[in-house]
């Protein structure tokens, strides 16, 4: 694996600590703001708004810039996002920088997925992008419940201020450590690369993915008022729960990323089935703490499990167009963390409880199975009873790699 590709994990850690550690910061935020937490916890929804936004908006827009330049542009300017919400006098401004730190986290994404496709052969997509969603669990293990601690010792916005420090650290290791990519020769072409909309199947992967986050984290959103308000836990453990959750998804990255490049559908099917298991058991033993802190765990590995697959099935099914299909599948898992904390604060406001945030994200993951089991059916008739992925031979070493060639589909090569 090359080495920038570890370079941009260790990037997406800073991205992924100011994406999730509002789940561990709503009540501080909600009492300093006068909100209510599931206004509070819009805010999450409007960090996923953003980065829905901003991976296809700006995959078109840097399509033909320099690929090191772009994710240069773009931690600098999430670093700033980060250090407007730490002086944010007003609800609406903290909203404001939220989505423009979004955008920028989207934008990096988007083209840092590309690069790393790029640079790997075919075989281990599902190992590059694991690696770039490594940074995603590491931030789960470290970041988000240092953000949480933070906020309970030093308040909340001291944790916005450690990950602006973080995103200096990360663009120091982008200016140093990536390498030139060269644009291809052939200059890329928006309308050509559009044309994967065209396929049901892109489609099918964007449903599949958006409702499989938005079911884990409609309930882990609110994961901390579960604990405190429902399964009685002191405000002092929600830190260590979220670092479970976190070595849950580091556990589930690992696995994922190696079995998901031979068994692509298995793991979907399997790893949804276990969220929606998962889910089901927290709505009934929500008020068992012992129960309710394994199942944080649990659903930390079946979640990260899943996530290299969506990723590399995004790949397999748009790759004529790398950078699309990155903004696309950024697009997908975000437009699930707005719908997941938005349904989640909606059952909240209805009355219904925090446990209630894991009956609605268990109804969204089974609905992602069903249509996961439809693209596996559609794909065994396209491949005449077996499910196939795209292959062709590596590309050229990661100093001299660019981005894949986009004028033909790659040929065929059974994956089940």
């Amino acid at each position: 694996m090359p080495l920038a590709v570890y370079i941009l994990g260790l990037s997406v850690f800073a991205l992924g600590t100011s994406e999730f550690m509002l789940s561990g910061l709503l009540p501080p935020i909600a009492d300093d703001m006068d909100v209510s937490i599931p206004r509070a916890g819009l805010l999450i929804s409007a960090f996923a708004i953003g980065m829905v936004i901003g991976a296809p908006l700006l995959a078109v827009a840097t399509l033909r810039l320099p690929r090191r330049t772009t994710l240069v542009a773009l931690i600098s300017t999430f670093g700033l996002g980060q250090l407007a919400g730490a002086l944010a006098p007003s609800y609406e401004i903290l909203f404001a920088s939220r989505v423009v730190s979004a955008l920028a986290c989207a934008g990096f994404w988007a083209v840092g997925a590309s690069v790393a496709i790029a640079m790997v052969p075919p075989g281990a997509r599902a190992r590059a992008m694991a690696v770039m969603i490594g940074g995603l669990s590491i931030a789960n293990v470290l970041g988000v419940p240092a953000g949480a601690f933070l906020g309970e010792y030093w308040g909340w916005r001291s944790a916005f201020w450690a990950v602006g420090g973080a995103s200096v650290i990360a663009l120091i290791g982008v200016v140093t450590l990536i390498p030139r990519i060269p644009l291809p020769a052939e200059k890329p072409r928006l309308r050509r690369e559009l044309t994967i909309y065209r396929d049901r199947q892109v489609w099918l992967a964007v449903v599949v993915t958006a409702l499989a986050a938005g079911g884990v984290f409609c309930a882990f959103s609110y994961l901390a008022p579960l604990l405190t308000d429902v399964a009685g836990l002191e405000a002092r453990w929600v830190p260590v729960v979220l670092g479970l959750f976190g070595v849950g998804a580091l556990i589930g990255t690992t696995i994922g990323g190696w079995v998901a490049d031979a068994h692509l559908f298995r793991v979907l099917l399997s790893g949804i089935t276990a969220s929606t298991v998962f889910l089901v058991a927290l709505a009934l033993l929500a008020h068992s703490p012992v129960a309710a802190v394994a199942l944080s765990f649990l659903l930390g590995v079946s979640a990260f499990y899943t996530a290299p697959a969506l990723n590399a099935r995004m790949f397999d099914v748009a790759g004529a167009a790398p950078t699309l299909a990155g903004a696309t599948t950024t697009a997908a898992f975000n437009l699930g963390n707005t719908g997941g904390p938005w349904l989640g604060g909606t059952v909240i406001d209805a009355g219904l409880g925090f446990s209630s945030t894991a009956w609605a994200g268990a109804a969204m993951t089974l609905v992602a199975l069903a249509a996961a089991a439809v693209s596996l059916r559609v794909h065994s008739r396209r491949g005449h009873g077996r499910v196939v992925a795209s292959a062709s031979p590596a590309p050229a070493p990661a100093r001299e790699a660019g981005p894949a060639p986009e004028s033909a589909p790659e040929p065929d090569r059974a994956r089940l």
